[in-house]
């Protein structure tokens, strides 16, 4: 069995980072809260005798509600993170160090081999699989559609509906990806806002009337609006799966992404990773297709 407690030392800097965060208002952590390395005895036995654990360090934030956040304890945790750890367990050739750092930084990092692949409710697009290399087997699925305050009563529809209009959205995200292809093909219509809050800045934004409107994921918007200030309207904007992300052109890559395939087929079967969305999320988002 894996040890499931961070030194002493790891809780305290956490714990001191949150305060630190609460006042300074929202912002983005840019240091690292590390997962435990494989060391129990049951660890070692699983994983061949003439094979080093390799680590693996997996990048993601602490910006997402109930997806990959500090809690009130200091602990890094959420779906992603709590996902991460369980698929570590089933692959004793690895151990996987959970780093932390803002998301506009993730896909730099992996470039630049700061991290090995990363955790963060990626949705799989073909802007981001021309650079960059994805697991095949998706633990979640989700759908983007236009976000309003509840108070408006315009008859948004689509990104046409849009034109002329402030929208927030986040740098590098799969969001921004459909804003930045729809003002390439209509003359820069939509004025986009690009936030450096996080998620966490989005309601009093739409809501004070700074943007009109933001784009998020179905599961997203009640981790983000828990009052209900919001509302998604229109259409469906897109479908995708998530995935991990890894470097492209590496095998070392592409052998780890395999065997990550191999460790969610199995927790899904299990109905493991199901479990995890209804914990976290109130309701099982791991259904693709569906």
């Amino acid at each position: 069995m894996k040890a499931s407690h961070r030194l002493v030392s790891s809780v305290l800097a956490a714990a001191t980072f949150v305060a630190l965060l609460a006042g300074c208002g929202a912002g983005n952590q840019s240091g690292g809260v590390a997962a435990s390395p494989k060391a129990s005895p049951a660890a070692s036995e699983s994983a061949p005798s003439s094979q080093k654990v390799k680590r693996i360090v997996v990048g993601t934030g602490t910006q997402f509600p109930k997806v990959c956040f500090i809690d009130e304890n200091g602990k890094l945790t959420g779906f992603d993170v709590e996902l991460v750890r369980l698929i570590d367990e089933r692959l004793p050739e690895y151990a996987f160090d959970l780093q932390t750092m803002e998301f506009t930084n993730l896909l730099l990092s992996l470039e630049t081999k700061k991290i090995d692949f990363i955790a963060h409710e990626m949705e799989k697009n073909p802007e981001r699989e021309q650079k960059y290399l994805f697991n095949k087997e998706p633990y979640a699925a989700w759908k983007n559609k236009i976000v309003v305050a509840k108070d408006n009563h315009d008859d948004i529809r689509t990104l046409d509906d849009l034109k002329g209009k402030k929208v927030l959205t986040t740098a590098t995200s799969a969001e921004a990806t459909i804003l930045e292809n729809y003002n390439k093909e209509h003359d820069n219509a939509i004025d986009i806002v690009y936030q450096n809050g996080g998620a966490n800045d989005t309601v009093p934004q739409i809501v004070s009337g700074r943007v009109y409107a933001t784009l998020a994921a179905d599961f997203a918007l009640p981790l983000i609006d828990p009052e209900g200030k919001l509302k998604t309207v229109g259409e469906t904007l897109s479908e995708a799966d998530i995935l991990f992300v890894f470097r492209k052109g590496e095998p070392e890559s592409r052998q780890l992404a395999d065997r990550i395939d191999e460790a969610i087929r199995e927790l899904k079967a299990e109905g493991a990773i199901s479990k995890l969305s209804l914990e976290w999320f109130g309701q099982d988002f791991t259904q693709i297709g569906g």
